[in-house]
């Protein structure tokens, strides 16, 4: 009988900035088959425009070659393919890098490089389309710092096929350096969609380094041991599409339904219609299981035919901000620290305008202790220590430089017990704001570099599929008769996070039975109230049965999002944290010895 194929992929970073030793941790532990390295965001790319525009041969993330160039020798003698995306807006100049690292270490590596996503040299042919934000409706910007469109999966395997031992891209869906390498090892067909998005979402779990692996996890009390030293996630794929997420044996987290079910929601959006170039995804239905400790099968993906565009993210300058913190300590200290930030607007407010500007575009006050970010949900609690942001834009640098001169005067001039202005006076810098829009496939030049060779791959095929029809609630199943109240976080996990001005938030039964509740109290209403402050736009909830989810999309709450918003949380990392406080309302045998909450507060407070 023919032993099951299964592909081992590793999963080396999450985004630039990540440690560097997560690829030492995976080759020397994992016995993987393929080495992934993954670091871009959507703002990073104008970072790396800007770094090529002052240097030809830079524009890429420096980050990956440092990580596996001290691993190149065993890399070598294992044989693990490297697939990265830290081309950024310069693949080649990577490749050469990497190219030199090898030939310093005596070694000789098939490289490729795949590019086209760099949609700068289509910029008039953009403008005269005019394709409008695909989000907000909002019209082109004038001119963009970066234009990149999210390639698929097709030219990773093309290249892997033509036997590439490194693949090194610029912009491509993060999944897809997943699952480029699973097409190419079991022979998965275009119209395979299914297969497309079970490896899609293989792609997806490990895209987030050690989010898969405990980190994050709202558990963290029982995965904190192993923090100074977290696993990274493998996942062990087979041609079925089923596969299962670990990691290396010995090294720190946690590979639960739990911890795999959060980043599994995390970021989606509708888990019915995850569009990605290759496939859209139906993650919905997919189950989980614990086949063994630190070992979790996921099966069930489902998958349509994907769309004839690209999402391209353009990114451009929308003025000025400045934000900056300091520390304010002693008895109302969140008051005190809330007026030295208003009088300090206004005080700069009035000098700008007595030297002509306009006034402030926006103004941001959060006081990080008086739990500002919980609006009406705050507890009535006198902090004695906070952290007070102020977060300022404007048309004009010039501007906010007044600010920046002005912003030491509460320290000498206002309240007692200001300080912790640890990086000295704050410094102006560019808004970058997202701008995607759908652009076609036949109109982007997906090119395969190796060697001198250049290859252009025809435009993939593309048509609009039917969603499927949305799940209903589960029927609520508890018991009639007396009731008790406990957080949300009692009977679920939760994570967030952002797309674009829009946050995602996901909630997960921990048992099945607590289900039905969940989806009774946990409604779009009660979503909308909790972020009122906040909140400018709809919120849509998804039903996510295969695991007992649900997830949450709330559109325009983040203040534009990214580096466009001024908060303290721009990316709704910690909306999901907050959320699970909501009380909800379960029968009291619930909580009755013997109960399936019996105990609940010892073991999540």
């Amino acid at each position: 009988m023919t032993e099951e194929k299964i592909v081992r992929i590793g999963g080396a970073a999450a985004a630039w900035g990540d440690t560097i030793l997560g690829a030492r941790q995976l080759v020397e532990k994992g016995n993987v088959d393929y080495l992934v390295g993954d670091y871009l965001a959507e703002v990073t790319m104008a970072l790396l425009a800007r770094a090529k525009g002052k240097a030809p041969d830079g524009g890429y993330i420096p980050d990956w070659l440092a990580s596996v160039k001290p691993l190149l020798p065993e890399i070598k003698r294992q044989g693990i393919k490297l697939i990265t995306n830290s081309g950024g807006m310069n693949p080649l100049a990577c490749r050469d890098a990497f190219l030199a690292a090898a030939a310093e270490a005596g070694l000789e590596f098939d490289v490729a490089v795949v590019t086209g996503d760099d949609l700068t040299p289509f910029a008039q042919d953009i403008q005269d389309a005019q394709p409008s934000e695909m989000f907000s409706g909002a019209p082109l910007p004038k001119a963009f710092a970066s234009m990149n469109a999210y390639l698929g999966a097709g030219a990773i395997a093309e290249a892997l096929a033509k036997g590439a031992d490194v693949v090194i891209t610029g912009r491509v869906v993060d999944s897809a350096m997943v699952l480029g390498p699973l097409i190419h090892e079991f022979g998965w067909q275009a119209d395979d969609y299914d297969y497309l998005s079970a490896g899609s979402l293989a792609g997806h779990v490990i895209e987030c380094g050690a989010q898969a692996t405990g980190g994050l996890f709202t558990d963290w009390q029982d995965v904190a041991d192993g923090w100074s030293d977290m696993g990274f996630p493998i996942v062990e794929c087979a041609k079925d599409g089923s596969f299962v997420v670990t990691k290396a044996a010995g090294t720190g987290g946690k590979v639960t339904t739990g911890t795999v079910a959060e980043q599994i929601v995390y970021e989606i959006g509708d888990p019915q219609s995850y569009h990605l170039p290759d496939v859209v995804c139906d993650f919905s239905e997919v189950t989980l299981e614990q086949v063994a400790e630190d070992r979790v099968r996921v099966s069930n993906a489902k998958g349509r035919a994907p769309g004839p565009d690209y999402k391209v993210c353009g990114t451009y300058v929308d003025g000025f901000r400045v934000v900056t913190t300091y520390m304010v300590a002693g008895w109302q200290a969140g008051r005190k620290g809330r007026r030295t930030a208003e009088a300090l607007v206004e005080r700069t407010g009035r000098l700008m305008a007595a030297k002509g500007f306009a006034p402030y575009r926006e103004v941001s006050i959060e006081v990080i202790g008086a739990e500002d970010t919980y609006g009406a949900n705050a507890r009535a609690s006198e902090a004695r220590e906070v952290i007070v942001k102020i977060g300022l834009k404007h048309e004009d640098m010039k501007a906010l430089e007044i600010f920046a001169r002005e912003f030491a005067h509460p320290g000498v001039a206002m309240a007692q017990g200001l300080t912790g202005v640890l990086h000295g006076r704050p410094k102006p810098t560019p808004v970058l704001r997202v701008h995607s829009f759908l652009w076609p496939k036949d109109k982007v030049p997906v090119t395969i570099h190796r060697g001198e060779e250049a290859t252009q791959l025809p435009a993939m095929p593309g048509q609009s599929a039917d969603a499927p029809a949305a799940h209903p609630a589960p029927q609520s199943e508890a018991a009639s008769g007396p009731t008790a109240t406990v957080p949300l976080r009692a009977l679920a996990w939760g994570r967030s996070g952002d797309k674009g001005n829009h946050a995602n938030i996901g909630v997960i039964a921990r048992r099945p039975q607590f289900f039905s509740v969940i989806a009774e109290q946990v409604t779009e209403e009660r979503m909308a109230q909790f972020f009122a402050h906040y909140l400018e736009g709809p919120v849509h909830r998804y039903v996510m049965p295969g695991f007992h989810a649900l997830n949450f999309l709330l559109e325009n709450v983040l203040g534009g999002g990214g580096t466009a918003s001024l908060r303290y949380d721009p990316q709704a990392k910690t909306y999901a944290q907050m959320f699970l406080d909501l009380p909800v309302e379960v029968p009291s045998a619930w909580l009755e010895k013997g109960g399936v909450l019996a105990g609940w507060s010892d073991a999540l407070e």
